[in-house]
């Protein structure tokens, strides 16, 4: 009796595919004051004074500045929010969002 020995299959892994990166980013705007946006940076960012101070002068000499790098959803929620937080307290402070490259 012949016996045939198979190797096993293997089948392919399918990764699932890393989502997208975008970035939330710091408009500059001349009228939005300092301290404002260091405290909507701190509260939406959980950035420290440092950091949300960095950030915001960053964005002030060079127009706009990177905040952070989350999924989609998650760069847009906190745009929105922080861009919210601007209008109910009268500021045209403004956070936007593209893909990261």
């Amino acid at each position: 009796m012949d016996e045939t020995i198979a190797a096993p299959r293997i089948e392919d892994e399918t990764k699932p595919a890393r989502p997208k990166l975008h970035k939330a980013l710091l408009l500059n705007d001349d009228y939005t004051p300092r301290g404002f946006v260091v405290r909507v940076l701190k509260a939406e960012f959980g950035m420290g004074e440092g950091r949300a101070y960095g950030v915001m002068m960053t964005a002030h000499r060079l127009g706009s500045c990177v905040v952070a790098v989350f999924t989609r959803e998650v760069a847009e929620e906190k745009a929105t929010r922080a861009t919210d937080m601007a209008r109910k307290e009268g500021h045209p402070l403004t956070f936007a969002t593209e893909p990261e490259e």
